[in-house]
Formats: structure tokens, C-alpha cells, sequence
């Protein structure tokens, strides 16, 4: 398979595992799941598949003591306070808004990659980046152009995508001496860890109280393998390979998986305005492509 090809592949299912993750969480919480459980619950478990991963396939890596301190600004941005800011703003905000918020991040990504890694980017990174954000908006607004949404839940998503910058910077620096695999098992043990003080204080005697059911088992698994594991993984993969400018436009598709997700399985609405706004977003993340492949071609 074409290089390229593959690592838009691997762009693209992080994004539908991570859309998915809104709607799993969601079902999490109608289970009497708290944010701060759910979190941790799903980090461990996430923890142990790696950890297992990684030794029956002999990808262990030893971490030098010069960048300790790197993996554990690592694991504070993400998984602590990304999922903080994401958890609980998902109590306040629908699956939908939610991803739609997050997937703002690639507007201030290129202010990042330019300052912290000197990544360029073109005139159509631009364009394209424009041209998803209209879509977006189409998505989140209403057919009367309201928007309805709790303020503090936008907040704590906004909280959520600036972790989510600092984490980009930190991840591109590291995977040029470590592997995804290193990586993401070291970032999801710290993020249990720092949660763990959180868990025992708040929720652990609710935690114990809860009743187990199969949906909400499932649920955990899904989110434990798909979007704490497999999704970093691969999306690790792509900032290494294409930056974090052009990695970060992927997260445009989240709101359109998202939409799709929340019509099949919570049954949202899903109007014209978003039918349309999600080709827009699809045509956007295209068009922000189109430089690379251009220069490929050319060069």
C-alpha cells in the first residue's frame, strides 16, 4: 500500500474511533458512570493491553532520565487534563457540540507547530482549514442559527483542546526517539496515576455500589481499546510522519463520525444543515491534503 495512502488511513480510523468515544461515553454516564471513574477505569485497562502488547511484542523501550520530565508534562495534558475537560463537558454539552468543539483544534494548531516545532504551512492548509470550520458550523448551529449549549460545558471543552495542543508539541518532540507504542502505554499508566487520588476521594465508594451490565461493560472495552489505545497509536503514527499542522485537520472528520454515530445510536437529529456541513468538512480536509500530494508529484 502507498505510504501516503496508509497514513491517511490510519488518520482517518483514529478519528472514527475517537467520534465513537463521545457516544460510549455517553452510554457510560446512563449507567450511573461518573466522569472521573470512567476515566480511569478505561485507563487502566487501556494500560494493561499495551503493557501486555508491548512485551509479547518485544517493542519495550528504556526511557532516559533527560526525558522523564517530558512524559510526565505528557500525561498531565493528556490523559489528565484533556479527559478532565472533555468527561465533564460532555455532562453539560451534547455528543454532537462536542466533538464539534474539539475539532476546532486544528484552527489554532499552525500558531503551535509555527512557534514550538517551525512546521510551515501552505496557502491550501489555510483554505482548507477555512472551508471545514464553515462546515462545522453547520453542524452545530440549528436551522434558525441558534446555538444551544451550556457555557460552562463549551469551557471545559475549550479546556480540553488546549491540553490537546501542548500534548501535539510533546508528542511530535518524543516520537523521534521513542515508538507509539512507548509512548502511548507510558502517557495512558501516568494518566492512571495521576487519577487514581481523584477516583479514591470522589467516586470510589459510588464505584463500588454500581451494578454491571453488558452494555456498559462493552462500552468500557470500547473505550479502553479503541479510543484510549488504537486511535493514539495510530494518530502518534501520523504526526510523526506529517506534521502536527496536517495531522490535527483530521479531527475535522470527528463531528462528521460523530453526527452519523449519534443519529444510528442516540437518535439526534440529523438535518439537511448537517448532511451538508459534513461534505463541506470532507471537502475542507481534502483540500488541506492537496499540497503535499502536489509537491510529491512535482518534486
Amino acid at each position: 500500500m502507498n505510504k501516503n495512502l496508509r497514513i491517511y488511513l490510519c488518520a482517518i480510523l483514529a478519528m472514527f474511533f475517537w467520534a465513537g468515544s463521545y457516544i460510549l461515553t455517553k452510554i457510560v454516564f446512563e449507567n450511573q458512570f461518573r466522569p472521573i471513574m470512567t476515566i480511569f477505569i478505561r485507563l487502566v485497562i487501556s494500560s494493561i493491553i499495551l503493557y501486555v502488547a508491548v512485551r509479547l511484542m518485544k517493542k519495550k523501550q528504556k526511557i532516559d532520565k533527560a526525558d522523564y520530565w517530558k512524559f510526565m508534562v505528557l500525561g498531565l495534558m493528556q490523559p489528565f487534563f484533556y479527559f478532565l475537560g472533555e468527561s465533564f463537558g460532555l455532562t453539560l454539552v451534547s455528543s454532537t457540540v462536542a466533538s464539534v468543539i474539539i475539532s476546532t483544534i486544528p484552527v489554532v494548531t499552525p500558531i503551535f507547530a509555527f512557534i514550538f516545532l517551525k512546521e510551515r504551512i501552505s496557502v491550501l492548509n489555510i483554505i482548507g482549514l477555512i472551508i471545514s470550520f464553515f462546515g462545522i458550523l453547520l453542524i452545530v448551529f440549528n436551522a434558525d442559527y441558534t446555538f444551544d449549549a451550556s457555557p460552562l460545558g463549551v469551557g471545559l471543552m475549550f479546556f480540553a483542546v488546549s491540553s490537546s495542543l501542548v500534548y501535539a508539541v510533546f508528542v511530535k518532540r518524543l516520537s523521534y526517539k521513542y515508538s507509539p507504542y512507548t509512548i502511548i502505554t507510558t502517557q495512558n499508566i501516568l494518566g492512571a496515576f495521576y487519577f487514581l487520588p481523584l477516583f479514591l476521594i470522589f467516586d470510589f465508594k459510588h464505584f463500588i455500589l454500581i451494578k454491571l451490565n453488558t452494555e456498559l461493560v462493552l462500552s468500557l472495552l470500547g473505550l479502553a481499546i479503541f479510543a484510549s489505545s488504537l486511535a493514539y497509536l495510530l494518530f502518534t503514527t501520523v504526526i510523526k510522519e506529517i506534521g502536527i499542522s496536517k495531522a490535527n485537520m483530521f479531527t475535522n472528520l470527528i463531528p462528521v463520525f460523530t453526527a452519523f454515530f449519534s443519529y444510528i445510536i442516540l437518535s439526534e437529529s440529523f438535518t439537511l444543515n448537517k448532511i451538508i456541513g459534513i461534505l463541506i468538512v470532507i471537502v475542507g480536509v481534502m483540500i488541506s491534503q492537496i499540497f503535499k500530494v502536489i509537491n510529491k508529484m512535482i518534486f
